[in-house]
């Protein structure tokens, strides 16, 4: 990985669990371990928050379904990628798992190739996801900025319109500046104000 390590929150019961994706991951990331769900929870709002988490399904009190719930509900932490690694086999688990928005579904026992692929693949695309989206953002800004620029444009247009009309037949002018005043007050608001088309 360039940079900085990134951050991998694992998320597990059982000890020997932990152990072994802890061991499987540190060298390539850094590691945070969550022993229960509201651990997950808390650990996945922190600043920084993790950049993936491994969740485990089948723990007690809040299991990983519920814990994948919340974090997709949560503004701050609904863009974490979640992967299951998970003893449960069945293909309605494995669907309902990604119904939540999980990215990827691992039954156990793992196999530490695959475990580190699937977590740099996703690492990836979610750093491919974040850079469109600054770039989204950048685009924004120009469009709005472009969009003020060109209203001041016309703007400036219709003052000059409105002056050489007035310099060649007052009345003309005046209907112009009329014109310019409903706009804007129609811009601002639905319901102009009547003195300043009284002018």
């Amino acid at each position: 990985m360039m940079g900085d390590k990134k951050t991998v929150l694992i998320v597990d019961d059982t000890p020997a669990n932990v152990s072994l994706l802890n061991n499987i991951l540190k060298e390539t990331y850094r590691t945070k371990i969550a022993i229960n769900g509201a651990k997950a929870l808390e650990l996945a709002a922190a600043n920084p928050a993790p950049d993936i988490i491994l969740l485990d399904i089948m723990m007690p009190d809040m299991d990983g379904y519920e814990v994948c719930e919340r974090l997709k509900a949560d503004k701050q932490t609904k863009d974490i990628p979640v992967m299951f690694l998970t003893a449960k086999v069945a293909v309605e688990d494995e669907t309902h798992g990604l119904s939540l928005g999980a990215v990827d579904y691992i039954t156990k026992p793992v196999s530490p190739p695959i475990v580190l692929e699937r977590v740099k693949n996703h690492l990836m695309l979610k750093e491919a996801r974040d850079q469109l989206q600054r770039q989204n953002d950048v685009l924004e800004e120009k469009v709005r900025d472009r969009t003020q620029k060109l209203g001041e444009l016309q703007d400036v247009a219709m003052e000059a319109m409105g002056a050489l009309a007035e310099s060649r037949d007052p009345e003309t002018g005046n209907h112009i500046r009329r014109t310019q005043l409903y706009v804007r007050c129609w811009q601002k608001s639905s319901e102009p104000t009547p003195s300043l088309l009284n002018t």
